[in-house]
């Protein structure tokens, strides 16, 4: 299979082609991060949240409050509205809340600031940290960050667990002032110890990352562990992770598979995707094709590119769904506008070879070049092949040389034979020209 001088330069573009996107599409069922399609670190910190949202301004999950709204009685919103005036600060606390929510009068998010701020500075630890969600997601006064710290602080400070999360989250993504993960652990573990489960999954990523506090796989698994059993899915899923890899305990597939699951059911899309991973490869159960595509594929309907790969994969292969190259391309292609570049190299395939799309050697070039801008050695070589050939790009034989060199240099397998061949092509300038653009390439993409 190697590239020899009497065949056509097309059939060894193909030949080559196949032989880096099979490598590709290996990486495509490698355990990825519940948060990001890296191989680094699968954990991500989460935002913050109010007592009366059920859901952060990010659209992510936050833990079920009993909504302040409701534990001030049943009074009408006249009724409340008289109550407040006469300076109950819970009821300018749920009447704020009504604001908010538009529950009994319309919605107003600048009331809703005016009668949490008259119930904060009572002391109100609820309408104090309320008061800093909104200076700190710009909801009824400019977003003010250092507001924001200063409310979230008084509560805090009174023991107000989703307050003291709050407090962290803004320290530890550096909102509006420098990152200070000192603080942000400080404050993470104080509503941790009240069994905070973000907050408990928020430290275990600390403890992981060396963020903040000692690194310690002990600790970390300690504080995911005591969140995921109050059922928090992502620390259910790193959970997972950590028996999956043995880091800091036995390696068990068969508990990474059972904490998996019980993130799976909860809808997350990490631990969806990975327990499919565990049935493609059948480990701690029974290899199962149909079981993998399922995990997989919902996992891929809330776009996750990782997964929208994975299912591509098995569309082309018929394993566990009925084969199809239409569907195997449309879902390639989804994780491949994602920017995941194994995706992105097999989408290049399938145009250079027409499977699931019409033949079109343009959208080949286009396709392969962002994997070989990341280095990958078999996307280099492909792009070279078609800038030798001409092929879907103007021809260049010293872009080509480049991309043969770069790819010799990452040990891609037919880069020799390729650069070889090219060699006779060059005069001594453009191979020196090719060699120059390589070593800059090189130069330019060192970590």
């Amino acid at each position: 299979m190697g590239a020899q001088g009497d065949r056509r330069q097309s059939s060894v573009a193909l030949i080559l082609c196949s032989v880096f996107v099979g490598a590709m599409l290996t990486g495509c069922v490698q355990h990825q991060s519940p948060a990001t399609s890296s191989t680094s670190e699968s954990e991500s910190r989460q935002p913050g949240a109010s007592v009366w949202a059920s859901h952060t301004e990010s659209g992510t999950p936050v833990r079920n409050e009993t909504p302040v709204s409701q534990q001030a009685g049943s009074e009408s919103a006249a009724q409340l509205t008289a109550h407040a005036r006469t300076g109950d600060p819970k009821a300018q606390l749920a009447l704020a809340v009504a604001y908010f929510r538009g529950e009994g009068v319309p919605q107003n998010d600048a009331k809703a600031v005016e009668w949490s701020r008259k119930a904060a500075e009572q002391g109100d630890a609820d309408a104090q940290n309320n008061l800093g969600w909104l200076y700190a997601n710009g909801r009824g006064v400019p977003k003010d960050f250092n507001e924001a710290v200063d409310w979230y602080l008084k509560a805090a400070k009174h023991g107000h667990m989703q307050a003291q999360r709050n407090l962290a989250v803004i320290y530890d993504n550096g909102m509006g002032m420098p990152r200070d993960y000192t603080k942000a652990a400080h404050w993470y573990r104080k509503a941790a110890d009240q069994g905070d489960a973000e907050a408990q999954y928020d430290l275990g990523v600390m403890y992981v990352k060396g963020d903040g506090v000692q690194k310690s796989n002990a600790e970390a698994i300690r504080w995911y562990r005591k969140s995921a059993e109050q059922g928090y899915a992502p620390a259910q899923t790193n959970l997972g992770g950590i028996y999956a890899q043995g880091r800091g305990v036995p390696k068990s597939n068969r508990q990474a598979v059972e904490w998996y699951r019980k993130a799976a059911v909860q809808g997350y899309y990490g631990a969806q995707y990975n327990l499919g991973q565990l049935y493609l490869e059948g480990k701690g159960v029974p290899q199962d094709f149909r079981q993998a595509a399922a995990w997989l594929g919902k996992a891929a309907e809330q776009g996750y590119a990782p997964a929208q790969a994975a299912v591509g994969v098995l569309y082309a292969q018929g394993a566990g769904v009925p084969q199809s190259s239409n569907k195997a391309a449309q879902w390639i292609r989804k994780a491949a506008e994602q920017g995941h570049i194994p995706a992105q190299a097999t989408l290049a395939l399938m145009y250079l070879k027409g499977e699931g799309v019409a033949q079109n050697y343009a959208k080949a070039a286009k396709w392969v070049r962002n994997p070989a801008e990341h280095g990958i050695a078999d996307a280099q070589l492909t792009l070279g092949i078609l800038y030798a050939q001409g092929t879907g790009v103007p021809q260049d034989y010293v872009t080509a040389g480049k991309w043969f060199l770069l790819a010799q240099a990452g040990g891609a397998e037919k880069a020799a034979d390729a650069l070889a061949m090219l060699d006779k092509q060059l005069t001594r300038a453009q191979m020196e020209s090719a060699q120059q653009a390589a070593r800059a390439w090189a130069a330019d993409h060192r970590n």
